[in-house]
């Protein structure tokens, strides 16, 4: 796609009816798969493994139903990270099987292997028998002490962005679209559960199947395998966690249901039947992962209060935004995220309120504008210059925040009755798909813009400059100006005099006199310890005093209140600060944290430290971010 031919098509003020270039419309290759590299595309999996937990490893066969039967003898590329490829069959029915040659290639240690079978004339199955290494990168094996019981062992998968590769060879790119059935075999007394369709009072007998009729692609595999038991949220809705944190998790998630409601009525009928949610032990990498009918989360969102539940809305919406209408290639990926999150803000609204989804948008603006000044310049675009490279290696919330204001911004220029009923016919035209940012511009100009086209925005600035475009909407929040008001009373000193040796600037004694925090919501807790200018120990000191921030339970709060504590120096949370970082290993949480202990040697001293305790606990995807921080080899 060329940058130049994209700004001579869309800076114009006609764009929205001048008719898109050929070199626009002209889809992207996915450099990140072997699929690209031509021959057959397969269609549908039976995946039938044993889980290992004695050995950190799966083993088993992935059969690939090809899209079509070759015509003539041909190769199937297929992606692989780390697998040992034992034998590989094919065969013209699924009946009768005859030994195939292939070989393995080294590709980068980024997109790992590619494996290239010999398919014959004619033959449209292929079967490989193989094995994961005990490192695969998209595997979690946790002992029993890492899990909430402590009795049992615990695995679960992460697949985005091109993880599935590491236990399943696949065709890891997402424009490719499969349906699958499974079979795991594990220890009796566990329970396997997967992001398909499966019987959910089926017995623990270490024998589990399932099946998935809606084709996904590969970065939508997840199961795990655990101690797990089930409590229903609504008729088509329910939870899956450890028995100790059942009743909790229930409780934070009850709304679900409604927010399912809320969503469909908004932008059509939930396609995917069911939609269970797996709370997951806490070194789970991200807040949540959107896999088909069953969502993977944090515990990191159980505040008691429901209000982190914005990550279920999020999830939620990938059930459209997604799941159902998905990104062709990782370039693309604000057309998962930006979509997603524009989404998940309009569940808050109709769910918890316009206050809530504000404050949601107030934050999220603020993490995009840090994430802007601290990224690559060629990951700062919404169609960011990639390369090979492992698309985690770009993320941030660039396509997240930034694309969701793209959609806010075509909300305010066309009117939120015309922005949902075309946001209603893209889900609708491109269900079940894949799709390129081309697609977007053609359907969005077509079906939109054209109505007006002189409000149409410089599509062309938002979508290849690495700056937020000066005409992008700004969130604001009149509970956060109420807390920022505080802040200033409080710096200022609210004119009081001062006492013999008290810093100018701030009431020492009592922060609870110029600050009242009663109601708030762990938003505005957040947006004010973010208004907070550094503060030096003894000012920390007091504002701990009066508000217990070193212990508070919310993941979220502590996060902001430790990056404080690090810049301050604040010595009392440094017991809080290890804890913090050997018990969670959600990314989002973990990665400021380190980044802000190296700019200094004491600070550097300490989180290597602390990362020597914490690193055996975390996601190999964790590891490899935090490894980058400390410069850990």
């Amino acid at each position: 796609m060329r940058t130049l031919a994209l700004l001579a098509a869309l800076a114009l003020p006609a764009a929205a009816q001048a008719p898109l270039p050929e070199a626009l419309l002209r889809p992207g290759v996915d450099v990140h798969s072997a699929a690209h590299r031509g021959g057959p595309t397969v269609k549908h999996l039976d995946l039938d493994l044993k889980v290992d937990f004695a050995t950190h490893r799966l083993g088993g066969s992935a059969t690939w139903a090809l899209a079509a039967a070759p015509k003539a003898p041909t190769i199937l590329n297929l992606d692989g990270r780390d697998l040992e490829i034992q034998t590989v069959t094919t065969s013209r029915d699924g009946k009768a099987w005859r030994r195939a040659a292939f070989q393995v290639v080294p590709v980068s240690k980024a997109l790992g292997q590619r494996i290239e079978v010999k398919v014959a004339k004619g033959h449209r199955h292929v079967r490989l028998a193989y094995r994961t290494s005990d490192h695969a990168g998209g595997l979690q094996w946790l002992e029993p002490a890492q899990t909430a019981g402590k009795r049992h062992p615990f695995l679960f998968t992460q697949a985005q962005a091109i993880q599935a590769r590491s236990f399943v060879p696949c065709q890891d790119g997402p424009s490719v679209r499969i349906t699958f059935t499974a079979r795991f075999r594990t220890p009796k007394e566990l329970r396997a559960l997967m992001a398909a369709d499966f019987d959910r009072h089926a017995p623990r007998n270490g024998d589990y199947r399932f099946h998935l009729d809606q084709p996904v692609p590969s970065y939508l595999l997840a199961f795990a395998v655990g101690d797990l038991e089930f409590q229903s949220l609504g008729t088509r809705t329910g939870v899956w966690a450890e028995p100790s944190m059942l009743a909790k998790s229930a409780k934070e998630l009850e709304d679900t249901e409604a927010m399912v409601k809320a969503t469909e009525a908004l932008y059509g009928p939930y396609a995917w039947g069911r939609y269970d949610l797996l709370m997951l032990p806490p070194s789970f990498p991200f807040g949540g992962m959107e896999n088909p009918k069953l969502t993977f989360a944090t515990p990191t969102i159980l505040a008691g209060d429901k209000s982190l539940v914005s990550l279920v809305a999020h999830e939620l919406a990938h059930s459209w935004s997604g799941n159902l209408v998905t990104n062709a290639t990782w370039r693309d990926f604000w057309l998962n995220e930006g979509f997603t999150t524009y989404v998940e803000r309009r569940i808050l609204e109709a769910v918890y309120g316009r206050k809530m989804a504000e404050m949601e948008a107030v934050l999220g603006a603020q993490d995009l504008r840090g994430d802007v000044a601290k990224m690559a310049p060629l990951h700062r675009p919404l169609l960011p210059d990639m390369g090979e490279d492992d698309p985690d290696d770009a993320y941030s919330r660039i396509p997240y925040e930034k694309g969701a204001l793209l959609l806010r911004r075509l909300e305010e220029a066309y009117g939120r009755p015309a922005f949902d009923a075309w946001l209603n016919r893209w889900f609708q035209d491109h269900a079940l798909r894949s799709v390129h940012t081309a697609d977007f511009l053609t359907h969005v100009r077509k079906h939109l813009l054209s109505q007006a086209p002189e409000k149409a925005p410089d599509l062309a600035a938002w979508l290849t400059e690495g700056t937020i475009p000066a005409d992008a909407p700004r969130p604001e929040s009149p509970a956060f100006a109420a807390v920022e008001a505080q802040v200033q009373r409080w710096s200022k000193g609210d004119g009081q005099p001062l006492e013999p040796g008290q810093p100018a600037g701030y009431d020492m004694d009592s922060p609870k006199r110029l600050i009242d925090p009663t109601g708030w919501s762990t938003q505005e807790w957040m947006h004010f310890l973010r208004a907070l200018p550094d503060l030096q120990p003894t000012p920390m000191a007091a504002l701990d005093k009066a508000f217990h921030l070193t212990d508070t339970g919310n993941a979220e709060i502590a996060h902001e209140w430790l990056l404080k504590c690090i810049r301050a120096g604040y010595e009392p949370a440094w017991p809080r600060l290890e804890r913090y970082l050997v018990e969670i290993g959600r990314r989002k949480l973990i990665v400021p944290l380190y980044r802000e202990l190296v700019k200094t040697p004491e600070g550097l001293a300490r989180a290597k430290a602390i990362y020597a305790k914490a690193r055996p606990g975390y996601h190999p995807m964790a590891q490899g971010t935090v490894d980058g921080v400390l410069g850990v080899k």
